[in-house]
């Protein structure tokens, strides 16, 4: 009777293993499928990185957050720059079509300098870098690692100083071996649409994703289990990371622009951009009074502005 009984359980096992590789298959390709490459795809030393160009007039790169890709930012940002400037939104290592190259994971300086060295093959030798939330650290690593290759600095709801709340358990588990091999695909698999767009509202709080956003930004693309664990590596690395960076901020001397939501619950405004402020030579803070953490969507003419001061004041205009 045991021996049936552990024969029946191995059986169902395998069974159950078969098909959420299947619907895990399934649900990657429709995602692909419905969700493509936006723009084009750049070679650095054989590494693939996607990058939207938009636009004609000074450069602007955009580097999107957490369990991002470029769509986070051709949604409302790009457009609206793209009226006056040459717009390059890139999809960060191991997310969306850029691929991963570190197999810890890719640190802050490493995605700086492969982006830089994408951004000078499209011929962006020194754009004004925006960056938001993750992207953000990215954008103060490009500008302290590589100061000769940017001419103004943007920091969108910015993780920049050194927080004390642990990393969140999704993360935890999902930058482990174990974590990726048996909990990812499960999430994938069988994860459905509608927790998903709840999760998506909770990063808007207090706004919600405005009507066309997740349509356009393609949350299958984030939930695909490389992208999940590529994101949740750096996400584990990120604190470590900017803590080491931190002391070098008061070399940035380029015109620097912080924007940030008062109502921002991810990264919380009063612990990140007063000290930045303070770090950052001649930086400017622009407060938007009941904002959360995607003011490149909800308030994207106000991000445009400070890349409109920003240019000014590096003397692009």
């Amino acid at each position: 009777m045991a021996t049936k009984l552990l024969i029946s359980l191995c059986l169902l096992l395998l069974v159950l293993t078969a098909a959420t590789a299947w619907r895990v298959s399934q649900r990657e390709s429709m995602a692909e499928a419905n969700f493509p490459v936006e723009g084009q795809i750049v070679e650095v030393d054989g590494i693939a990185v996607h990058a939207v160009v938009m636009g004609d007039g000074p450069d602007v790169v955009l580097i999107h957050g957490s369990s991002g890709n470029t769509r986070d930012m051709t949604f409302a940002l790009a457009p609206i720059l793209a009226e006056n400037y040459r717009v390059i939104a890139f999809d960060r290592p191991g997310l969306g079509y850029s691929d991963s190259f570190n197999p810890d994971g890719e640190t802050i300086v490493e995605q700086a300098e492969i982006l830089q060295r994408a951004a000078a093959q499209l011929g962006a030798n020194k754009p004004i870098v925006a960056g938001q939330s993750y992207g953000g650290s990215v954008a103060l690593a490009w500008a302290v690692t590589r100061p000769e290759n940017i001419s103004g600095l943007v920091l969108i709801a910015p993780a920049a100083i050194p927080w004390e709340t642990p990393l969140d358990a999704f993360n935890t588990i999902g930058a482990t071996s174990a974590g990726n091999a048996l909990v990812l695909p499960l999430i994938t698999a069988y994860v459905p649409d509608w927790y998903v767009d709840e999760a998506l509202n909770k990063v808007f709080a207090p706004q919600t994703a405005p009507e066309g956003y997740a349509d356009h930004f393609g949350t299958g693309l984030s939930m695909r289990r490389s992208s999940m664990h590529a994101n949740a590596k750096q996400r584990a690395n990120l604190l470590a990371e900017v803590t080491e960076l931190q002391p070098r901020y008061s070399e940035i001397s380029v015109p620097t622009e912080i924007v940030h939501g008062t109502a921002d619950t991810t990264v919380f405004l009063d612990w990140h951009a007063p000290r930045l402020i303070e770090q950052i030579p001649g930086a400017e803070l622009i407060e938007l009074e009941g904002i959360g953490h995607m003011p490149q969507v909800v308030a994207a003419p106000e991000v445009a502005a400070a890349i409109d001061r920003a240019t000014q004041r590096a003397g692009l205009r």
